[in-house]
């Protein structure tokens, strides 16, 4: 019997070093693609509203989508000065912090190309006609104030008919304003919940699929689109992992782990016992179309089903808002 020659000691990681050692190997950021990235989603829009409830709202929110890219092609703005970013990474703040930067006027010519892309469409309901006359005539005032609440998400104060088209805007703004960073500029932030570059909340995460970063986990910027890498199975709102994170679909309610199987479904919901929020995770080896904002909306009967199993979501959708019910 041939020797098996002396044991070779394996090394074990802590958990804390296996995150390191992914991350090293992972970017920490990823910037938007400015030539595709709303139009990837008026197109995932369009495919989604197939069938689909909520067909017309997916379809005028892909007019949105369409009308956002159109936009972004000839728009840019004023790159943060070396101060402003050097004050950003001394406190390990995210550099173009979006509640309270101060907005170049020329986000509102982007409100009234969108409104007038809606108001251009045909069948559309009168409401949306209607909408979009109010806000090419709306006072660049109000534009602000709505913008304000908006990024700082006062409820009271949102016009919910008038939010998506403002909030619309406001992606094209901060997704321009991404032209001046490279990955490398975006200063690592304390709190990871949070976009590293804006500041805002992440919409949902994506599992990628291709390349050298297939099976990592990157959380998705409602605002700006940009992504930062988060390890899996744990909560992207408090952080809690282990037993605590379950993954739901409409087709199975309790998923043990979030290691895709064959009968997994594309979009499930991450959720968290610790502190009952949850946040939708994608899976593109599912479907390599998937797209965070636009399958969101498009998979809101699983909030429905979650709100009844006592969850709450752990931040928005950028392009649905509803009121505060007061």
């Amino acid at each position: 019997m041939p020797s098996t020659g002396p044991a070779v000691p394996q090394r074990i990681l802590e958990p804390g070093q296996i995150e390191t050692a992914g991350q090293r190997a992972t970017p920490r950021v990823r910037l938007p693609a400015r030539d595709r990235v709303f139009a990837r989603r008026a197109a995932r829009l369009r495919q989604r509203a197939t069938a689909h409830p909520l067909a017309d709202y997916l379809r005028l929110l892909a007019i949105v989508s369409d009308a956002q890219q159109r936009a972004l092609a000839g728009f840019s703005v004023s790159p943060p000065s070396a101060a402003q970013i050097a004050r950003a990474r001394e406190h390990a703040m995210p550099p173009l912090l979006a509640s309270g930067w101060p907005r170049e006027p020329r986000w509102h010519d982007v409100v009234h190309d969108i409104a007038g892309s809606l108001g251009a469409a045909d069948g559309m309901p009168a409401a949306v006609g209607d909408l979009a006359a109010r806000l090419r005539s709306a006072p660049a005032a109000w534009l602000e104030q709505q913008a304000d609440a908006l990024l700082a998400a006062r409820a009271g104060a949102i016009d919910v008919a008038a939010a998506p088209v403002v909030m619309a805007a406001l992606q094209v703004y901060f997704v321009a304003s991404t032209a001046a960073f490279t990955a490398a500029d975006v200063p690592p932030l304390d709190v990871r919940t949070v976009c590293p570059l804006c500041g805002s909340a992440p919409v949902a995460s994506i599992v990628a699929a291709q390349g050298p970063h297939a099976g990592q986990r990157f959380l998705h910027c409602a605002l700006c689109a940009t992504e930062w890498h988060r390890v899996r199975v744990q909560c992207t709102h408090c952080g809690a992992g282990g037993k605590d994170i379950a993954y739901r679909t409409l087709a199975r309610r309790d998923v043990v782990d979030d290691i895709a199987v064959a009968d997994a479904e594309a979009v499930r919901a991450e959720t968290c016992d610790a502190c009952h929020a949850y946040r939708k995770i994608l899976y593109e080896e599912r479907d390599t179309a998937v797209e965070a904002v636009a399958d969101d909306l498009a998979s809101l009967a699983l909030d429905l089903l979650l709100a009844e199993d006592g969850y709450h979501r752990a931040s928005g959708n950028p392009l649905l808002w509803q009121g505060t019910g007061g």
